[in-house]
């Protein structure tokens, strides 16, 4: 197939893009570098530095192109900036998702894999784990966003026959993933460990979240290219794990006497996270493959390379 990965040179969909060319399928990135850098640019991908939002440019690429699929991961990720400046993020969110989902329509592209959220969408969970039925109460404008592109993606496919499959992500961690951004818990913590800064835990540390390994949220992407109807899967362990006791199993594999240090609660944050994921289990035969220790100490591992390497442009 020829793919298109938007966000390919980000920390979940450049791996997407590693898999992809690996099983064979030709791929092009689009990408305008704001959070994602050149370094994670599979070299065997074409790739095209662009703004989705630039609808006229976004229809050339796929006048070219001629796509067969569009993998969806650009994003504007930041739940707090969301909150700070909503017209920002739906901008990027649901105009750039337009964009591509016009860009479709006019160039005959019928299908495509969203990228969207388990976390950010439910809101504060009425059920534990959350499946794919569960009330949609999201209490932030990023949250809002991805709900809205789920359901213009309903819209496109009673339209214009678009497919879709949305994926709904727990807490996705792993390799590649900016410890200076906004949603990486696991990334920050193990950075912060590793030069031996004191890492801080938001409020009492007993929020939950469901911690999946990117790998696996690899492998539901590449599942998803042989999902031939319009699906909605969550994509997620089943397993809670809390702030502190993340903390801890970071310390001990780092080898870390860090104590714990709390700081004020964020504003809005959410109790507790966790996602059934019986639906693609059942549907595609996904299964996550990864459990949270495996997964903690390949990216300490990833790390302390990077940090061997003092900023080496080697891909891992």
């Amino acid at each position: 197939m020829n793919i298109l990965v938007t966000g390919g040179a980000g920390f979940i969909a450049s791996h997407i893009v590693d898999a992809y060319i690996s099983a064979g399928h030709s791929v092009a990135i689009m990408d305008n570098l704001s959070t994602g850098v050149r370094e994670n640019v599979h070299p065997g991908a074409r790739f095209y530095q662009l703004d989705i939002r630039d609808a006229g440019k976004v229809e050339e690429v796929f006048r070219q192109e001629r796509f067969d699929v569009v993998n969806h991961h650009a994003a504007q990720m930041d739940v707090r900036r969301s909150v700070a400046d909503p017209m920002y993020d739906a901008s990027v969110n649901i105009i750039g998702a337009l964009s591509l989902l016009e860009a479709c329509v006019r160039t005959g592209v019928a299908r495509m894999v969203f990228a969207s959220s388990g976390g950010a969408i439910y809101g504060e969970q009425e059920s534990f784990p959350a499946d794919e039925g569960h009330v949609t109460r999201p209490v932030s404008p990023y949250g809002v966003a991805k709900l809205a592109t789920e359901e213009y993606l309903f819209y496109y496919k009673a339209v214009h026959n678009i497919q879709s499959v949305a994926l709904r992500y727990g807490n996705v961690y792993g390799p590649r993933q900016n410890p200076a951004g906004e949603a990486g818990v696991i990334a920050i913590f193990t950075s912060k460990l590793l030069t031996g800064d004191q890492p801080i835990i938001n409020g009492d540390g007993l929020q939950t979240r469901d911690y999946v390994f990117v790998r696996d949220v690899v492998q539901a992407n590449l599942l998803a290219l042989g999902c031939a109807r319009s699906e909605l899967f969550n994509i997620g362990t089943g397993i809670e794990t809390t702030v502190n006791e993340l903390f801890d199993s970071l310390n001990a594999i780092i080898g870390s006497n860090a104590q714990r240090q709390n700081g004020p609660a964020k504003k809005g944050e959410q109790l507790r996270s966790v996602l059934n994921s019986a639906r693609i289990a059942a549907t595609l035969g996904w299964h996550p493959a990864v459990s949270l220790n495996e997964g903690l100490q390949k990216t300490v591992e990833y790390f302390r390379e990077r940090r061997g390497a003092h900023g080496s442009s080697s891909r891992h």
